[in-house]
């Protein structure tokens, strides 16, 4: 973020006789759009959504997704046994998504967006009191405040209460670090916003608190939209751009993060030609992509049809897109129960009603979404 922000039923069959036609279909309406499946709770739950093309990590096949205590129990045929039964014969399961640049501190709609499909999200900002409040339903991987000059950027803009904390140099800044990640961070953000020294921490001191959140097992973040600044910050040892820079990057600027990670946020900065030219520059040269809004920043509580599209229009495939959103970010950030469908894990899931590396744009829009289990 770089400027202030404004203010602000079905009926169910039992599969004694298991064929489709005797199910309900997700268009049954007579217990209301929005509201869970009767008796579907998160830990005592079951059902089996039958006959989709469910999108797994080896392929996608039609087959049933049975569903238990939250959790996928099974991927294949179901029986009798096995709970209620919809039908979804037609449709595409894919896993929910995962939005890797929130604020929900600053925007608290963290509910609105699992009701339209976000199962995970990691927030780039957020005061320390953050770092222990409860998510749910959401998975929430956060940084709690930036590490930031005296008067750095945020602390003087949007950020004044509390989303960042001023340090005098390295020292002060690697304390910072220390405590955050002893508060329960996941993630140490560090931006770099202008000419190195003014108001902000020098490269030193980035460099330290860097290699500090690595010793501790955490992952760095940058705030770096210019050329500069993104060179900066690879110098500096930072995993993460948090941003899609959105000043023209150099080709040293690109192979520096070649084998680094890219949030997209194309929307929030107002998804231009330069900003996507750079996501396609850095995707080629091999960096990682994970889908991003800046939500917060964004106002959008849902997968972004904007900036799905600005990723096809950044020359990204379909199945790039997906996974941008599914099992890439899972896996990089350590979401160890989201991202994939397959036995063992939740049931975060959203139903199709097209395939989505096919028409991506259908994520904005799905039929139904599973948190946990429950229809949301």
């Amino acid at each position: 973020m770089t400027h202030t922000l404004p203010l602000f039923g079905v009926l169910l069959c039992l599969p004694a006789c298991a064929a489709p036609a005797s199910a309900i279909g997700l268009d049954d309406d007579s217990a209301g759009a929005h509201s869970p499946v009767a008796g579907l709770t998160v830990s005592t739950g079951a059902f089996v959504l039958h006959g989709a093309t469910v999108l797994t990590p080896t392929g996608a096949v039609i087959e049933d997704v049975v569903v238990r205590g939250g959790r996928i129990v099974r991927l294949g045929a179901s029986g009798p046994g096995d709970g209620p039964f919809l039908d979804v014969t037609g449709r595409f399961v894919a896993p929910a998504f995962i939005d890797s640049h929130v604020h929900l501190a600053y925007l608290p709609e963290g509910a609105t967006l699992a009701d339209h499909g976000i199962a995970g999200a990691v927030d780039m900002a957020a005061p320390e009191s953050f770092l222990t409040a409860s998510h749910a339903p959401l998975e929430v991987l956060a940084s709690g405040p930036m590490v930031t000059a005296v008067h750095g950027y945020p602390t003087e803009s949007w950020g004044s209460n509390g989303y960042g904390i001023e340090c005098a140099d390295s020292a002060a800044a690697v304390a910072a670090v220390d405590r955050l990640v002893g508060e329960g961070a996941k993630l140490i953000k560090l931006p770099i916003t202008g000419p190195a020294g003014q108001d902000q921490l020098d490269d030193s001191a980035v460099a330290a608190a860097a290699a500090e959140a690595h010793a501790r097992g955490v992952l760095t973040a940058s705030h770096a939209l210019g050329d500069d600044e993104a060179a900066r910050a690879a110098a500096d040892g930072i995993d993460v751009l948090a941003h899609t820079p959105t000043g023209t990057l150099s080709t040293a600027t690109v192979s520096a993060w070649a084998s680094r990670t890219v949030v997209t946020t194309l929307v929030a900065f107002g998804n231009s030609a330069t900003t996507r030219e750079n996501l396609t520059a850095l995707r080629s040269a091999g960096a990682r992509v994970l889908y991003g809004t800046d939500f917060g920043n964004a106002q959008d509580a849902a997968i972004n049809a904007e900036e799905v599209q600005g990723m096809l229009d950044a020359g990204m495939t379909g199945q790039a897109i997906v996974d941008a959103g599914t099992t890439v970010p899972a896996a990089f950030w350590g979401f160890s129960d989201l991202g994939t469908l397959q036995v063992g894990k939740k049931a975060s899931l959203l139903i199709l009603n097209a395939d989505p590396r096919l028409d991506p744009l259908t994520l904005a829009q799905p039929v139904a979404v599973y948190i946990d289990g429950r229809r949301r």
